[in-house]
């Protein structure tokens, strides 16, 4: 006889929209790395995440979802400047507005205002937890992933790290593209 044993993948956390039709769903939930996949982000998630908040259908919205809640995890990333490692403790909330896929119209275009921009929209009885989080996690890091302000980069003639050691270097070829413009003082 085979036996089964549950991965990460097999615990997902649905939010079901049925069960917030009864009530407002309430979520308490720690996720350890590897259990959402942010390997395509070159991403490595650093300590648990916790996250917890509420999800809830809004009145007369024809299956509108309001999340709302709180995520704090350590994510690592290698650092644009000098590709060491770049460490981003988070700690940020969110409020989120889904509406079901049917709402888009399939054969027309749809004009979307100013205020369905920050809306998104969800397939069949709900959404996954994980993929929300994700999708948070992402969003929440900064644009340039630098390890410092104070990050010195790398030396783009021999390479080296300038975090870590000095160089002597010095650019051979001077790009004279500007110097049009630095004649005209």
């Amino acid at each position: 006889m085979r036996q089964f044993y549950p991965t990460a993948l097999d615990f997902l956390m649905f939010l079901s929209v049925k069960e917030m039709e009864l009530r407002k769903v309430r979520f308490d939930e720690t996720f350890q790395p590897g259990h959402i996949d942010f390997s395509g982000e070159d991403l490595i998630q650093g300590s648990p995440l916790h996250a917890m908040g509420t999800a809830e259908l809004l009145a007369h919205t024809g299956g509108e979802v309001r999340i709302q809640g709180r995520l704090a995890v350590e994510m690592t990333a290698q650092c644009d400047r000098c590709l060491g490692r770049a460490k981003f403790p988070l700690d940020t909330a969110f409020d989120l507005f889904y509406r079901p896929v049917s709402f888009i119209a399939r054969e027309e275009e749809v004009e979307i205002d100013e205020g369905e921009a920050e809306i998104g929209f969800y397939e069949g009885g709900g959404m996954e937890l994980e993929e929300l989080l994700r999708e948070q996690v992402l969003l929440a890091l900064p644009m340039q992933r630098i390890c410092s302000d104070l990050c010195k980069g790398i030396c783009p003639v021999c390479g080296k790290n300038r975090n870590e050691t000095t160089c002597d270097c010095r650019l051979e070829t001077a790009d004279d593209r500007w110097g049009a413009l630095r004649d005209l003082k």
